[in-house]
């Protein structure tokens, strides 16, 4: 079954961008090799890291979503846990948020978009005020 995942993992600051491009090259044959599909990448670059990771306070992060099971998610986190570069990373299932979202949309886009109601003047109201 095929699921929509989002990897974000962290690599070591002091790795050169020649090896990231490499590990991430190796990644993505690892998970093509395990049934899946790269979606995208994105490169988010060095940030601060909000404590103390191996000793740096600094990480390279990069951000993959991928198409696969379940069986290719893992072996994708068994490679990560592996990799000396890697500092940290996370895995989280997006495809029932992205689904959860559509059905709040379709039913949003089906309701009547209702303005501000026009006063209604009742005659009896003016000359109840003396006008």
């Amino acid at each position: 079954m095929q699921r929509l995942y989002e990897v974000m993992f962290i690599v070591r600051p002091d790795v050169a961008d020649e090896e990231v491009e490499k590990l991430i090259q190796g990644l993505e044959s690892n998970v093509s090799a395990a049934g899946g599909t790269i979606k995208s990448i994105e490169r988010l670059g060095r940030r601060r890291l909000a404590y103390t990771v191996r000793g740096t306070r600094e990480g390279n992060y990069v951000l993959f979503t991928v198409g696969g099971s379940g069986e290719t998610i893992h072996e994708l986190e068994r490679r990560l846990r592996v990799t000396e570069q890697v500092l940290k990373f996370l895995t989280v299932r997006i495809d029932q948020e992205q689904k959860r979202l559509a059905k709040v949309k379709a039913i949003r886009a089906t309701k009547v978009r209702r303005g501000p109601q026009p006063e209604t003047e009742t005659p009896g109201a003016q000359a109840a005020v003396g006008v």
